[in-house]
């Protein structure tokens, strides 16, 4: 009886080995479900960075005031007669220079 008992343990052993660890086993399977997730999460921040990239590619292509507020703000262009102020969110320590925009 107990060489029986031993046979159908290991029996049930073998049987629930690539249950829970084999190639398609239990582990696997939530390994798997946490690798995408992660990738549809990460394929969400990229539509919506796309989406963005989108709007603002359309709004370059159609009209020139896109154009003219990414020149002000990303190269600091200043039209003829115009005053610039920039509104410094930390102070500054020292004195400031202005470039002069007339030369």
């Amino acid at each position: 009886m107990r060489i029986i008992t031993v046979i159908l343990l290991l029996l049930l052993a073998m049987l629930q080995y690539p249950l829970w660890l084999g190639r398609g086993g239990r582990l696997r399977v939530q390994d798997l479900y946490r690798q995408v997730t992660a990738a549809q999460q990460s394929n969400a921040k990229t539509q919506a960075r796309n989406g963005l990239l989108d709007v603002e590619v359309r709004d370059l292509q159609q009209g020139s005031e896109a154009i003219e507020e990414r020149a002000r703000s990303e190269l600091g262009m200043i039209k003829n007669n115009e005053v610039f102020y920039r509104i410094l969110d930390e102070p500054v320590s020292g004195p400031v220079t202005v470039p002069d925009s007339n030369k």
